[in-house]
C-alpha cells in the first residue's frame, strides 16, 4: 500500500481549469520533485496536497487516513517567499517548529530545554547559529528563507511541502540546503515533494521526477483544459538525462 494515494484529482477555478486526471501512488520516505511550465498546475498541486485547498473532484489520502480538510502536524511546508514569525528571535522561531509536532504546541520544564537544544543544533545545521537571538528583520532573505526551511524541518512532519524553496539561496548555501534536506530526510523517512524550475536541482534531489504539462491544448480557449502529470520517471542512480526531458518537453527550457 502506498503512503501517498492521489486518485484522480481535478481542480478549477470557476470554469478556468487547472488540474485534470492526477493519480499518483508514493511510498513512505520518497522524494518527489515536480517540474512544468509555469503555470501549470504545480503549486496547485501542492497546496492541495497540503490540504490548503481541497479539490473539485477525486481525493488524496496519506497513509490510508481520510483525506485532510485542512492543513495539519503531519504536514510541513516551506514557500517559495519565507514565512517566519518577525516577533519571535531566530532561535524561538526554530523552537515554535519544534512546538507545532506537540499536541498542545506548548513547551514547558524539560521540554523546552530539549527544544532548545535542539534548536541550537538546528541552527548550526542551516549556518544560523551566529544570528540566535536576533529578529527575522534583521537577516537577509536567504538567511530568513534557510530559518522557514528549518523551521519546517524543525517539526519534523511525515510529508514535507517544498515550494521552490532554495530560490533566494546563494549557490553556496543552497548546496549546503540540500544536503541538509537529504540527510534529515534520511534520518526522519518523512517524505517529499518539491516544485522546481531548476532541472539539475530536481534530478539531483528527487528519487521522482514528475513533469506537469497540458496534454490537451485550445488555442481559442487556453483555459480549457487543465495540465496532468505526463511523465513519471525514476531518477535514482542518474536516472534519464535531463536533457532527454528538454527534448520531449521543450518549454521547460524556458523556465
Amino acid at each position: 500500500m502506498s503512503f501517498v494515494t492521489v486518485r484522480d484529482i481535478w481542480q478549477s477555478y470557476g470554469d478556468r481549469s487547472i488540474i485534470e486526471r492526477v493519480n499518483l501512488d508514493v511510498d513512505e520516505g520518497e522524494f518527489v520533485s515536480i517540474v512544468g511550465a509555469s503555470g501549470c498546475g504545480k503549486s496547485t498541486f501542492l497546496r492541495l496536497l497540503l490540504a490548503q485547498e481541497r479539490p473539485t473532484r477525486g481525493e488524496i489520502r496519506i497513509d490510508g487516513g481520510a483525506p485532510a480538510v485542512e492543513p495539519n502536524l503531519e504536514r510541513g511546508v516551506v514557500f517559495q517567499r519565507y514565512s517566519v514569525f518577525p516577533h519571535l528571535t531566530v532561535r524561538e522561531n526554530l523552537v515554535a517548529g519544534i512546538g507545532f509536532s506537540t499536541r498542545s504546541g506548548y513547551l514547558f520544564g524539560n521540554t523546552r530545554k530539549q527544544a532548545l537544544k535542539a534548536a541550537d543544533e538546528m541552527l548550526s545545521r542551516i549556518g544560523l547559529n551566529h544570528v540566535a537571538d536576533q529578529y527575522p528583520a534583521s537577516l537577509s532573505g536567504g538567511m530568513q528563507q534557510r530559518l522557514a526551511i528549518g523551521q519546517a524541518m524543525a517539526a519534523k512532519p511525515r510529508v514535507l511541502l517544498l515550494d521552490e524553496p532554495f530560490g533566494a539561496l546563494d549557490p553556496g548555501t543552497r548546496l549546503q540546503m540540500h544536503e541538509f534536506l537529504l540527510e534529515l530526510r534520511d534520518e526522519t523517512n518523512m517524505t517529499v515533494f518539491m516544485v522546481t524550475h531548476d532541472l539539475d536541482e530536481g534530478f539531483k534531489l528527487g528519487d521522482r521526477v514528475l513533469v506537469f504539462d497540458k496534454p490537451r491544448w485550445d488555442p481559442h480557449d487556453p483555459g480549457a483544459y487543465g495540465a496532468t502529470v505526463t511523465y513519471d520517471f525514476d531518477a535514482r542512480d542518474g536516472g534519464m538525462p535531463f536533457q532527454n526531458l528538454l527534448e520531449k518537453y521543450p518549454t521547460l527550457a524556458a523556465n
